[in-house]
């Protein structure tokens, strides 16, 4: 019986997620902003999910307030993903919380795999077609570069970029105060 009840829980959210995919191609973010919090996803004030958003599991994803991500990103909410205020995600980044348990006979169960919460901080920019991968924290004011792998926590104000993703420098602001102002209309 337990089976059958997360077959159709499993099957819920994959419609769920498939309607989630449509609403990502609505030209308006005000649009696609209700859609989002109506399935569970917590978005604050003022902030923006670009178009073609990806989303895994939205009511474990907490997004704060004057926050951005980019076009065609992946938001996994398997484990709890939360974005912090005045976050920057570029396009096409993709966040996982969930990964196959590589020791396991039975790789492909769901039941088996390896989640990890992922948090990020405030004022963090995250480049393009970067990845971070489960269980990782990247603190107030991180930089992660274009194409970056983020496989470990990243310390407060620290650029890291590469694969695995390294430190190779410092932000100088560290008492960042910004807005990142509004979004476009129709992206």
């Amino acid at each position: 019986m337990n089976r059958i009840y997360r077959r159709l829980k499993t099957v819920f959210w994959e419609i769920i997620v498939m309607k989630l995919r449509w609403v990502g191609h609505i030209p308006s973010h005000h649009l696609r902003r209700f859609f989002y919090r109506l399935c569970g996803i917590k978005i604050g004030t003022g902030s923006t999910i670009h178009m073609w958003a990806n989303f895994y599991y939205p009511p474990n994803i907490r997004i704060g307030k004057d926050t951005i991500v980019g076009e065609n990103a992946v938001l996994d909410g398997r484990a709890s993903l939360n974005i912090g205020d005045h976050v920057d995600i570029a396009s096409e980044v993709m966040i996982y919380n969930s990964q196959h348990n590589l020791s396991e006979e039975d790789f492909a169960d769901v039941e088996k795999a390896v989640l990890g919460p992922v948090n990020i901080d405030d004022y963090v920019f995250i480049g393009p077609r970067a990845i971070i991968l489960p269980g990782v924290t990247i603190k107030k004011g991180a930089v992660v570069g274009a194409g970056a792998v983020v496989t470990k926590d990243v310390d407060e104000f620290k650029i890291v970029g590469g694969v695995p993703a390294k430190e190779i420098g410092e932000r100088q602001n560290k008492n960042p105060n910004y807005k990142l102002g509004r979004a476009a209309w129709f992206r």
